[in-house]
């Protein structure tokens, strides 16, 4: 009798590797459904950064009246953390264990910062705005507690997100590594775009009660699916003492006189600093200029993510045929810049099309431009240090987009109060910022041309930089 489950699996599994970028990681030694499983700790890193910078930053500015610049303040908190990814990185690479678990123990602990965050965060924001009797209560138990919330969860997404890549590097061969980190990134949007429509639906008829369960919901759930992530991925015994390894000052100092890592490291930040700008401001932007519902802007972040999953296949086809990781980043660049313009154009031309239009071509200079970044990254890197690469990277990744968030939102704050009682367009409160988004970009290819010359096609790790 033919066996029916058998079939409709192995065509699932073609079907994958052809459509799922770097879905062809897979193998017989580490399937797609470990591989699968094993991303699920970036879907709750996606959930929790559309919490944050889509659908909490809307809910914060528009429903419960809090200031802008405050906003993006706290939602930048979490920076304080990004530059200690490069030493979490390197610390779980040299973990020295009995039971052999190098990954898990910093997993773990991510976990529970996350989880920690959450669970104070709704009554901490209810109290900030000063919503019901909480009107009383003094301003300084609102931003304190609300700024504990937002440090625990950044620092626990930091965490999780640099191991668990560091983790799933080591399951396939060194070739593969930027493979398995691309597919751990595409589930990464996989989670935004699904927790986003989620989000958005359950908050279509707002109300702080709302909003208190699905924070809440958010904590308990990214505690099961990080726990189901990692288990049994690891294999026990396989590290019992960790290997000899030099200082942090010394591995990092290795790894950033490698020629052009420090010209890299500085394009990483030029541009993930222009496409982070407006993060904070995206969903206001749509709110108040272009009167946007809850539900419509939070599905924004959805757009967005299409557009970097969209962006991410591009660049994986393109590499995978030997293209140029740096290229990829000049491609970024320069699809994000006629985004950005789409962007500032709707406001005036009050043409909502437009608008979704632009944030679709910014996620996809975003995908493409994350891609090429980190594939640079990852095959700069020596055998030894694939942690401290990937924290290296993510530390630059995250500092700059929390200081572009930051930034945003004070400009915008700065802006309204410039204006006064002038009436002005809705949206040129908003203008600097994208305008700024547009200038770093250029500032971003401009600083990444001399790498052409130092970027072969060929992938072959040893002749990436010279």
């Amino acid at each position: 009798m033919l066996d029916y489950r058998s079939f409709a699996l192995n065509k699932l599994s073609r079907l994958s590797t052809r459509y799922l970028p770097f879905a062809d990681v897979a193998s017989d030694d580490v399937p797609m459904t470990r591989l699968l499983r094993l991303s699920f700790f970036q879907v709750t890193v996606g959930m929790a950064l559309v919490l944050l910078v889509g659908t909490l930053n809307r809910v914060m500015i528009v429903e419960l009246g809090v200031s802008a610049a405050l906003v993006s303040v706290m939602i930048a908190l979490p920076i304080l953390f990004a530059p200690l990814r490069a030493l979490i990185g390197f610390k779980s690479d040299t973990h020295s264990s009995a039971l052999g678990l190098r990954r898990f123990p910093y997993i773990y602990r991510g976990t529970l910062l996350q989880f920690g965050g959450f669970a104070i965060m709704p009554f901490a924001l209810l109290v900030l705005s000063g919503y019901g009797e909480a009107i009383n209560a003094p301003r300084w138990i609102g931003l304190s507690s609300a700024a504990l919330s937002f440090l625990l969860v950044g620092a626990g997404v930091h965490m999780v997100q640099t191991v668990g890549l560091a983790l799933a590097t080591d399951l396939v061969p060194q070739e593969d590594q930027p493979k398995v980190v691309g597919l751990m990134y595409v589930m990464l949007l996989v989670g935004m775009i699904g927790s986003a429509f989620i989000f958005g639906a359950l908050l279509e008829n707002y109300s702080p009660g709302r909003l208190i369960q699905v924070i809440q919901g958010a904590a308990v759930l990214t505690v099961l699916l990080n726990a189901f992530s990692v288990w049994k991925q690891e294999v026990r015994g396989r590290h019992v003492q960790a290997v000899a390894a030099p200082p942090f000052s010394v591995a990092w100092e290795r790894f950033a006189n490698r020629a052009g890592a420090k010209r890299l490291l500085a394009v990483i930040a030029l541009g993930t600093f222009a496409f982070g700008i407006a993060d904070v401001i995206i969903e206001p932007y749509g709110g108040q200029v272009l009167q946007m519902s809850v539900a419509a802007t939070t599905k924004l972040t959805a757009t967005l993510a299409l557009g970097t999953l969209f962006g991410l296949a591009v660049a994986s086809r393109v590499l995978g045929r030997g293209g140029s990781p740096t290229r990829m980043c000049l491609m970024g660049a320069l699809v994000g810049i006629p985004g950005y313009i789409a962007i500032i154009l709707a406001s005036p031309l009050d043409w909502l099309a437009l608008f979704v239009v632009g944030t679709f071509a910014t996620g996809v200079g975003a995908g493409l431009f994350g891609h090429g970044t980190l594939t640079a990254t990852m095959r700069s890197a020596p055998k030894s240090q694939t942690g401290l690469a990937l924290g290296a990277w993510g530390a630059v990744q995250a500092t700059a987009a929390g200081a572009g968030v930051a930034l945003g939102g004070v400009i915008r704050d700065l802006m309204l109060q410039l204006q006064g009682d002038h009436q002005f367009a809705p949206g040129m409160a908003y203008l600097p910022v994208f305008s700024m988004q547009i200038l770093f970009l250029a500032f971003a290819l401009i600083t990444v041309l001399p790498l052409l010359r130092l970027s072969p096609t060929q992938t072959d790790n040893s002749a990436y930089f010279r």
